[in-house]
């Protein structure tokens, strides 16, 4: 079994685009409007950003956590600034050696986004 997609809140598509452009680095892979779709690429896994999906709690592996924020300046509000959650002393849950980074943002929709880095410490 593999994730196939995820669906996250969005009112505003062009708002939600501009956002999404920003953070993932990439276009928008299709967009169908009317429904009110819009598709990113994730490595293989959809992000439908869906008029009439609930808001979901989404995280997403990044380099870093302090170089996104900036880049994003404010586009987005930071929930929770960048932190380290966790050391990985196997590579249970992540590699092995690396401290977790976590960061949270709240997109231009309202929906809550995490950011993951591994670093070694």
């Amino acid at each position: 079994m593999e994730l196939v997609q995820i669906a996250q809140h969005a009112d505003d598509l062009d708002r939600a685009a501009d956002f999404y452009s920003a953070l993932l680095q990439t276009e928008p892979t299709a967009r169908f409007d009317p429904p009110g779709l819009l598709f990113f690429d994730l490595d293989g896994v959809r992000l439908l950003l869906d008029r009439n999906a609930p808001s979901s709690l989404i995280y997403l592996r990044v380099p870093n956590v302090h170089e996104v924020i900036e880049r994003l300046g404010g586009l987005a509000e930071v929930v929770s600034h960048p932190h380290v959650i966790f050391r990985h002393e196997d590579d249970t849950l992540g590699p092995a050696g690396h401290d977790e980074w976590q960061a949270f943002l709240r997109d231009p929709e309202g929906n809550t986004v995490g950011l993951i880095a591994f670093q070694r410490p």
